[in-house]
């Protein structure tokens, strides 16, 4: 096992590695920021005193160096629109964000995998047909526009929710509603094809001739040997969720750290943007990292070397 931890370990770091060198050469490519922050009749000696001032003049392989260099030790500067610590202000948008993917994580597994077991014991029943077409419906739309969508009737119309904003639950119903569609569909539909080679199995018979109640053997003896495969989903799925917020942040005004990365991006604020990055691959990398070692648990059979 300890193995295995130092060899994820250096994956972890490969990866952020990765994720940070690419994301800093190709936000590059938009361009100078520092016409943002000045006067659109700013002389152009203040533009290179500017530039100058915040380090936009050297060579892009020193940037580079020295960006990597301070990244290793925590600093990722300051943002260039409000000369706040970058990676400070990006920590601030995390529980925002925290609260809508893993509220709109739980909404999709209390809401599909019910609907995955019932279609896959009811397989070719009106119950499983309709599910088949709201798991195909619920990858199809496109989140914006769901968002948009639920805005108009649930909070222009009929005026029930507020049309955006944070600070409260009643403001995460339509967010996370709207973020956990597109989950619904694609966990309802892996847990009826699972649930349906599970349901073959030679265990499984022997279970019903035992006379085992349906509800048990579907909820201790099936879901436990699918749990394995959804586990794997759900951990590629939070990741989906985290960047996916992004959008849904944006339709619905909530301050998290998906819309932080979209006006940081709009206004060029590169350390913002860097930070935001770093923060998002590390806890990806971290999720995938609890992932494995739940296999262990959920399949003893499962052996790390």
């Amino acid at each position: 096992m300890l193995d295995y931890l130092i060899k994820r370990t250096v994956q972890v770091l490969v990866v952020l590695f990765l994720a940070l060198t690419t994301v800093f050469f190709i936000i590059r490519l938009s361009g100078d920021p520092t016409a943002l922050f000045l006067p659109p009749d700013a002389p152009r000696e203040q533009l290179e005193e500017f530039r100058k001032a915040l380090g936009f003049d050297r060579p892009l392989y020193v940037q580079y160096t020295e960006f990597m260099t301070n990244a290793v030790q925590g600093d990722f500067g300051n943002s260039l629109r409000t000369r706040e610590d970058a990676l400070q202000t990006v920590l601030n948008r995390i529980p925002a964000t925290f609260q809508l993917a893993f509220t709109a994580l739980g909404l999709s597994l209390l809401i599909a995998i019910p609907i995955g077991i019932n279609s896959a014991y009811k397989r070719n029943t009106l119950f499983d047909q309709t599910g088949v077409a709201f798991t195909v419906l619920g990858q199809a739309l496109p989140s914006f526009w769901l968002g948009l969508i639920l805005i108009y009737v649930f909070a222009v119309q009929f005026k029930w929710l507020p049309t955006g904003g944070g600070g409260s639950m009643i403001h995460l119903i339509l967010p996370a509603l709207t973020l956990a569609a597109y989950s619904v569909a694609r966990f309802a539909r892996f847990t009826r094809s699972t649930m349906l080679d599970v349901l073959r199995k030679d265990y499984i018979r022997t279970a019903k001739a035992s006379g085992i109640p349906m509800y048990k053997i579907l909820s201790v003896y099936a879901l436990k040997n699918t749990l394995i495969p959804i586990i794997t989903l759900v951990a590629l799925d939070l990741g989906v969720l985290l960047g996916g917020a992004v959008i849904v942040e944006v339709v619905f005004a909530w301050p998290g750290l998906g819309r932080l990365l979209m006006q940081s991006l709009l206004n060029r604020d590169f350390p913002v943007v860097m930070a935001g990055v770093f923060l998002i691959a590390f806890i990806y990398s971290v999720i995938n990292f609890v992932v494995d070692v739940l296999y262990a648990y959920v399949n003893p059979q499962i052996r790390y070397k």
